[in-house]
C-alpha cells in the first residue's frame, strides 16, 4: 500500500519527529514528545549547518503566523485576571516556534510534502479501523466504549471526532492522488461513520466543509459542484439514517440536537448550555474590551461574569473557584481571553496567510491544498470549538500552521541531493 511504504520512509526522514507529533495525538500530551524531537532535531541541524535556513523558504510566513498567535497570547497576559496562567501559557506556546520552523526545513520539495500527506493518511486509516471495530464490536484497543461518544485510540479523550474531521483532508487527497475519484468516494464513506459517530456535531460541520472543499475542487463546474454536492448530502442522510436506527450514540446527540426545536430552554439544552457561557463571555469581552482577561484564564474570571446559580458555577467543571473552561467559539475566545488587540493579531496573520496563498501561484495552492483545508475547516468562525490556547488543541493548530507554511513555499519534487540521502538513510 502507498501510504504504508510512504509511512515506512516518514519513520526513516528527517519527516519523523514532525510526523511523530499526529502520531500520538491519540495518547494526550505524549504528542509533545514529537515537539521535543522537533526542538532537537531543529538544534541539531542548526549546529551542524549553520546556512540551513536557506532551504526554509516558508520559515518567514511561519513567523509571522505564530508571531499573530503568541502575541495576542503575550498582551493579554499584561494585566490578567491570574498573571501565572497566563505567563505560563505565553511560555509554553514558544515550543511552537521550534516545531514549525523545523517543518519548513525538513518539508521542503513536494517529494517530502507528499510523503508527509500519505504518512497521516495511513495514521487516519488506522484510527478509522480502529473507530469501526469500535462501532461493530463495541471494543477498541484502547478499551471498550462507554458513553455518548465514539472514541477508537483515543480511549477516553472526546477529541477524537474534531481530530479526525480536522485531519480528514490529508487522507482524501492521498486516496484521490493514488485512486481516483473512487479512492475519494471510499476514503470519504470510511471516514464519515466514524465522524458522525463521535457524536461531536462541530467535527460534523467541519467534515462537511472538508467534503465541500473537496467536492469544488473536483467539479470543475457550478453545476457539476452542485450536483456533486446533492449526492454527498443524499449520502450523509443514508448514512444517518443508518446510524439513528442502529446507534444509541447517535440516538442520543440527535435527540440533544432536536431539543433545539422544543422552545424555551431547548437551544441551549441542544448547545450543552452554551448559551450560557457565551452570555458571560459577552459581559467579560465588555469589562475587558482591549485586551481580555488574560490567555487560559476565563475559568478564572467566569464566575464574575456568570449568575450565582449559573451550572458551571455550580458544578465548577475546571476546579473550585472555577467556572466553564473556555468559550467553546473561536471568535468569542479570542476576544474574551485577549481581546481587541488580540483579535487584530489573529486578523492580521490570517490576512497575510491569504496574502501568501495568493502569491504562491497555481501549483503550490494545488500542493498546499490538504493543508489549507485542514486549517480553513478547524478556523471556520460559525461553529463550536476547542480551544485554541490549550495545550492539546493548540498544538494540532501550531502543527498545521507549520505544515502550511512549509507546503505553500515546498518547491517541486528533484532528485534527492547526497546530503539529503545520507539524512534520509
Amino acid at each position: 500500500m502507498p501510504a504504508i511504504a510512504a509511512t515506512r520512509a516518514t519513520l526513516r526522514s528527517p519527516l519523523l519527529p514532525f510526523w511523530l507529533v499526529a502520531a500520538l495525538l491519540p495518547f494526550g500530551r505524549s504528542a509533545e514528545l514529537g515537539t521535543l524531537a522537533c526542538a532537537l532535531a531543529l538544534l541539531a541541524v542548526t549546529v551542524r549547518r549553520p546556512q540551513a535556513w536557506r532551504d526554509a523558504p516558508g520559515a518567514p510566513l511561519l513567523l509571522v503566523l505564530l508571531g499573530g498567535y503568541i502575541g495576542a497570547a503575550l498582551l493579554s497576559a499584561l494585566d490578567a485576571v491570574a498573571p501565572a496562567k497566563s505567563w505560563s501559557t505565553v511560555a509554553a506556546l514558544l515550543r511552537y516556534l521550534p516545531l514549525g520552523l523545523y517543518a519548513c526545513l525538513a518539508i521542503r520539495d513536494e517529494r517530502r510534502l507528499r510523503a508527509l500527506y500519505a504518512a497521516v493518511a495511513a495514521l487516519l486509516a488506522l484510527w478509522a479501523l480502529a473507530a469501526w471495530l469500535q462501532m461493530l464490536t463495541g471494543w477498541s484497543p484502547r478499551g471498550a466504549a462507554t458513553g455518548d461518544y465514539l472514541t477508537g485510540l483515543f480511549g477516553d479523550d472526546l477529541k477524537f471526532g474534531p481530530a479526525l474531521a480536522v485531519l480528514s483532508p490529508f487522507a482524501l487527497w492521498t486516496a484521490r492522488a493514488r485512486w481516483g475519484w473512487r479512492g475519494l468516494l471510499t476514503a470519504f464513506v470510511l471516514l464519515l461513520g466514524p465522524v458522525l459517530l463521535a457524536g461531536s456535531r462541530s467535527a460534523w460541520l467541519c467534515f462537511a466543509l472538508v467534503a465541500l472543499a473537496f467536492a469544488w475542487r473536483e467539479a470543475g463546474s457550478a453545476r457539476r459542484f452542485l450536483a456533486l454536492c446533492a449526492g454527498g448530502v443524499a449520502l450523509c442522510v443514508l448514512a444517518g439514517a443508518l446510524a439513528w436506527a442502529s446507534s444509541s450514540r447517535f440516538d442520543a446527540r440527535m435527540q440533544r440536537t432536536l431539543a433545539a426545536f422544543q422552545g424555551g430552554q431547548g437551544l441551549n439544552t441542544a448547545l450543552t448550555g452554551r448559551l450560557d457561557i457565551w452570555r458571560a463571555s459577552g459581559r467579560m469581552i465588555v469589562a475587558h474590551p482591549f485586551n481580555g482577561v488574560g490567555v487560559r484564564d476565563f475559568r478564572y474570571a467566569y464566575p464574575h461574569y456568570a449568575p450565582v446559580d449559573d451550572h458551571f458555577v455550580v458544578a465548577e467543571p475546571c476546579g473550585p473557584g472555577q467556572g466553564a473552561c473556555h468559550p467553546h467559539q473561536l471568535v468569542l475566545e479570542v476576544l474574551a481571553d485577549t481581546g481587541a488587540a488580540g483579535l487584530a493579531l489573529w486578523l492580521a496573520a490570517l490576512a497575510w496567510a491569504w496574502r501568501a496563498w495568493r502569491r504562491a501561484g497555481t501549483m503550490a495552492r494545488a500542493r498546499a491544498f490538504p493543508a489549507t483545508v485542514a486549517l480553513g475547516a478547524m478556523l471556520f468562525p460559525l461553529n463550536s470549538h476547542l480551544a485554541f490556547y490549550s495545550a492539546w488543541w493548540g498544538l494540532l493548530f501550531a502543527w498545521l500552521l507549520g505544515l502550511f507554511a512549509a507546503a505553500i513555499h515546498a518547491g517541486p519534487s528533484q532528485e534527492a541531493s547526497p546530503r539529503e540521502r545520507r539524512d534520509d538513510a
